[in-house]
This record gives C-alpha cells, structure tokens and sequence, in this order.
C-alpha cells in the first residue's frame, strides 16, 4: 500500500536532482594546463547556471592557478589580454569588464570555486568560448559553450 507512494516520492526527488544538474557543471582544471571539458550546453530551460571549477592540480596559484572565464567568441582574445594586464591580484580579470559575461575567482591546485550567473546574458544562436585567462593558458584551457534547445 505504501509502495506506490515511495516510488513515487522517489522518482519525485530523483528529477528535481536532474533538474538541478541540468543547469550545473563541474569542470576540472590541472597542473598541465587542461579542463577536462571542451564543450558545456546549457539549457534555455535554465534561469541560471553554475559552474563549479575544480583544481586538481598541486601547484600554488601564482605558478599554475586556474580560472574559468565566459565571453562572446568575439571578445576571447582581448578579454585574455586585457586580463594579463591586470594581473594576479584581480584573478587575471579586467575590473569592471563588461566583455566578461561570468568568471570565477583564480585558484591554486586543491581549491575550488563556483560562479552562478543569470542565463539572460546568452542569447540562442551566438557563439560562446570558456577560458583560463591565467597568461598564455588560453591556447589550450579553453571550450564552447551553447545555449538552447
């Protein structure tokens, strides 16, 4: 008699964590300057979007610190160079940028960071790109992100 109503609860709880995970990411970055990921879809379903950045790496972050960045594809590079600019004490991140639509803070092997933003800066047909914008880490720790669907 109790039966039907567990399975149901349970089934319940079980897409609401799928809800959830829809719209969450965990991507790990390393010691040899890689993400464990290329691609990340988002959903139009989503109203917000988190990443979580994994280090798994051992190195301090002045020597091997990691980030993870999003622009427009156009605005990648400048982003990048603007970034290296400012330096290690703002996460390789130019103040006040509105180039950047999300980031999250610089860090060392062992730590991680999140960053939750509001998917009303995507728009569905526009291309995307993550990135570390540790200096010269961009050439190879970077992918696609999409929106839609």
């Amino acid at each position: 008699m109790f039966r039907p109503a567990l399975a149901f609860f349970a089934l319940t709880l079980s897409s609401a964590a799928w809800s959830a995970d829809a719209c969450s990411v965990v991507i790990h970055s390393t010691d040899q300057m890689t993400y464990d990921l290329k691609t990340i879809a988002v959903s139009e379903s989503c109203k917000a979007f988190t990443v979580n950045l994994r280090h798994t790496g051992t190195l301090p972050r002045n020597i091997m610190g990691h980030n993870w960045v999003l622009t427009r594809r156009d605005d990648m590079k400048g982003v990048a160079d603007d970034g290296a600019k400012a330096g290690e004490a703002a996460d390789y991140i130019q103040p006040g940028d509105s180039r950047v639509l999300a980031h999250t803070r610089l860090i060392a092997g062992g730590e991680t960071d999140s960053i939750t933003f509001d998917t009303s800066v995507l728009k569905t047909g526009e291309a995307y790109e993550f990135f570390c914008s540790y200096p010269f880490h961009s050439s190879m720790m970077k992918g696609v992100l999409t929106f839609g669907g």
